[in-house]
């Protein structure tokens, strides 16, 4: 079986928090002090997700010069990068790899405006055009 390499639910929330400072680094200090204000988890479960994440490449960490306790922990993975793995794990998962399947399943149990239709056409027609620039277009 492959690797996971996309946060879970749980390591979503910390990445979260990452995406949303976007610092150069924070220390798990800093990160447990930002969830506390999100949600109740422990101290403990913090740094244990923290190091799941540097696990799977989302994170990555640098030892303070000044003290061996403390870890800087930088961004490896951006949002994007994530969400495009975690659709694809999705999609490989629960439709057998078949994406429109998948897509049609969403549009079907999504309640979306006229709006929120054109959007997503957009969308399509810019995906469209940049796989015949790749020459990844499938026939």
């Amino acid at each position: 079986m492959e690797r996971e390499t996309t946060p879970s639910q749980s390591e979503w929330l910390i990445m979260e928090v990452f995406w949303a400072e976007r610092k150069a680094s924070l220390t798990a200090r800093e990160v447990i002090r930002k969830m506390k204000e999100r949600t109740d988890m422990s101290p403990r479960m913090v740094r244990v997700l923290l190091n799941r994440l540097w696990q799977k490449g989302v994170l990555d960490y640098a030892v303070d010069e000044h003290d061996a306790r403390v870890y800087h922990y930088s961004v490896r993975k951006s949002r994007e990068e994530c969400e495009r793995e975690k659709s694809r794990r999705f999609v490989d998962s629960y439709f057998g790899g078949n994406g429109k399947n998948a897509m049609a399943a969403l549009l079907q149990s999504a309640e979306l405006t006229e709006e929120q239709f054109r959007e997503l056409e957009e969308c399509m027609e810019q995906c469209r055009e940049s796989r015949r620039e790749t020459g990844k277009e499938k026939e």
